[in-house]
């Protein structure tokens, strides 16, 4: 069938509708690889009672903002979403997916205009984490687009030079038997200018740490940029696919480091230590003015930093305030945390929940910076958060619709949004990252 489509959606998907019926507007579509204005040949491929999904066969009107893909996996690859879409359009689009998340989650109409900070468009990625297969080939590579199956990837473009050589080195090592069977996962990490590359490896079972460490020495002897290697055992999962990296976990996983465990990252005059199994913000170009507006305009006495990881907005805080709280439940990311805090500042080992949950009432803060993962900080948390003397919040978010939806309590407590802005961290991607600065 021939649709229309409308605008995009947060996830990456075109909006489409069906033909009117005897009920009114017709139903939705959605279906990926679109720009908004086209009007394209489609096949449904799925149909519940309040929409439907489709997939692209062709367009037959194309948009003016639609362009050639420089990747030759994208379609497949379960990373991208955008690439058939010129880089200017894919900012614009993602505005306006940020004003109707808020308007129909957070019920609110932004005043303001949603000032844009663009990245380079490729090679951007500081940080890339790949699936490793090993029957009936080895392959390395990503899920495929909505599926658990794995897509071998020999290059990626959106991935530092550096992360591409070592993409390159794992496989020449896997082909020749290098790989052992019990690595199912790997993760590369590269620092402020792309010279020096940390790799984490997962493997199952726990007993078979020093099973890597033969692997590790080839891949330092290959790459010599790779400072060294730290293997995670992962514990067992029912389901395969759920598998998560150490810097997504409350526990300290068991691990192995041959070489160094850790990276030194330079951002905005201060070096970083950011270990194996620790979270850091993955555009390497857009780092520094993130670090920049998320903390500009903060000013006070006291402030609290909320989910600090290795403490990137922490030690510009401590430039600013007497005093800061950083509070980061990860054991991976604490203990990077406590290593790069100056004296002002007063590490908290404690989930955010937890945390505010026990001194929210009680801490008179100034400023609050907050920096949660894509579940965002929840209806507890953002209640207990409301409850604070805090008369500034900065809200650093990667998920429009959790942002959103801890909003609406914000908003209702007496807070409102002074600026806003919007990170394109992830370009060729649905992902966003957006900065609110609020006020009460």
């Amino acid at each position: 069938m021939e649709l229309q489509i409308e605008k995009l959606v947060y996830g990456g998907d075109g909006l489409a509708r069906l033909e009117a019926d005897e009920h009114g507007r017709g139903k939705t579509v959605f279906l990926p690889f679109v720009v908004p204005g086209e009007r394209v040949d489609a096949t449904i491929t799925e149909s519940r009672p309040g929409f439907a999904r489709a997939r692209l066969n062709r367009v037959l009107t194309a948009s003016p903002d639609r362009t050639a893909p420089q990747c030759p996996y994208f379609g497949q690859c379960g990373g991208c979403q955008y690439q058939h879409i010129d880089y200017p359009a894919q900012l614009r689009f993602k505005a306006e997916i940020l004003r109707e998340t808020i308007r129909w989650t957070a019920k609110l109409e932004l005043d303001q205009e949603v000032l844009l900070h663009p990245s380079e468009p490729w090679a951007y990625r500081n940080r890339t984490r790949l699936r490793v297969q090993h029957d009936p080939t080895f392959a390395l590579g990503y899920f495929r687009s909505n599926s658990h199956q794995l897509l071998p990837v020999e290059a990626c473009p959106i991935s530092s030079p550096l992360i591409n050589q070592a993409l390159g080195a794992i496989w020449e090592l896997g082909r020749t038997g290098k790989v052992p069977s019990v690595v199912h996962g790997m993760q590369f990490f590269v620092n402020h200018d792309d010279s020096r590359l940390l790799a984490e490896v997962y493997v199952r079972p726990r007993d078979t740490l020093k099973d890597c460490e033969p692997f590790a020495a080839a891949l330092m002897s290959a790459l010599k940029a790779v400072a060294g290697v730290v293997v995670f055992a992962t514990s067992p999962v029912e389901d395969e696919t759920r598998q998560r990296a150490p810097l997504s976990s409350v526990h300290n996983e068991e691990s192995l480091a041959i070489g160094s465990d850790s990276l030194i990252y330079h951002v905005v005059g201060h070096d970083y230590r950011v270990s194996g199994g620790s979270f850091f913000q993955t555009n390497r170009f857009l780092v520094e003015d993130l670090v920049k507006v998320a903390t500009g305009g903060a000013t006070g006495k006291s402030a609290l930093d909320l989910y600090a990881g290795v403490g990137l907005f922490t030690l510009a805080l401590a430039g600013k305030f007497e005093d800061v709280i950083a509070v980061e439940s990860s054991p991976h990311a604490f203990a990077d945390l406590k290593r790069n805090a100056p004296r002002n500042v007063k590490p908290s080992g404690a989930t955010t929940e937890e945390f505010l949950r026990r001194r929210g009432e009680k801490l008179a803060v100034d400023f609050v910076l907050l920096d949660p993962p894509r579940a965002g900080l929840g209806d507890k948390a953002t209640t207990a958060l409301c409850r604070t003397s805090a008369s500034r919040v900065t809200y650093v978010s990667c998920d429009p619709a959790t942002l959103s939806r801890d909003l609406r309590l914000l908003l209702e407590s007496g807070f409102k949004v002074e600026q806003a802005h919007l990170f394109d961290l992830f370009p060729q991607t649905a992902h966003m990252e957006t900065v609110l600065h609020l006020v009460r």
